[in-house]
């Protein structure tokens, strides 16, 4: 599963709360850091197109390097999406690659500014969000060995399960969507 994302977003009114319980389970915080993404509507297919956005291209500068990513959701056409193909690589020059893609007519769309705290337990990444005009979250990242996505999932929800402590809203949608004003 190398290159599929399976993860589930929350808002999350108090973050404190799931840190304590993360801190009791062993888990360890690493620094917190400042990701820009800006993210990008291609010439030769219009991402925002669909009643249901599930493809978008990303720079992202944050403070150790920078990186581009392109993820499409599935299943393409539902609302809920249960997981990602997510291709992504580091790059030596971000603006290279803005410059690039400007030449190419690959057109701005928005960009997200957050602070991001990541935090590992078992086989999941859990990050806190802070993000700029949308308020904040917390992701669960399956980043274990599984059988397939239904696999995956099933244990991603066991362990947010596990960890009994009452969560926000999930949210079904990234923060493109949320900037955007898009329900889906």
């Amino acid at each position: 599963m190398r290159y599929i994302e399976v993860e589930k977003k929350y808002s999350l009114p108090d973050a404190e709360v799931l840190k304590s319980r993360l801190v009791e389970l062993g888990a360890k915080p690493a620094e917190p850091t400042r990701q820009i993404d800006a993210y990008y509507n291609a010439p030769h297919r219009d991402f925002l197109a669909p009643a249901t956005m599930s493809e978008w291209l990303r720079v992202r500068t944050e403070d150790h390097g920078a990186s581009i990513n392109f993820k499409r959701w599935h299943p393409v056409d539902a609302v809920t999406k249960t997981h990602a193909d997510e291709y992504e690589t580091s790059v030596g020059d971000a603006e290279a690659v803005r410059l690039l893609l400007a030449a190419l007519d690959f057109q701005p769309l928005v960009t997200v500014d957050k602070t991001r705290q990541a935090w590992t337990l078992s086989d999941v990444e859990i990050v806190f969000d802070h993000v700029v005009g949308a308020g904040d979250f917390v992701e669960f990242e399956f980043k274990g060995e599984a059988v397939d996505v239904v696999d995956a999932t099933q244990r991603l929800d066991e362990f947010i399960a596990s960890l009994d402590v009452a969560l926000g809203q999930q949210v079904n949608k990234g923060y493109p969507h949320i900037l955007l004003g898009r329900d889906h």
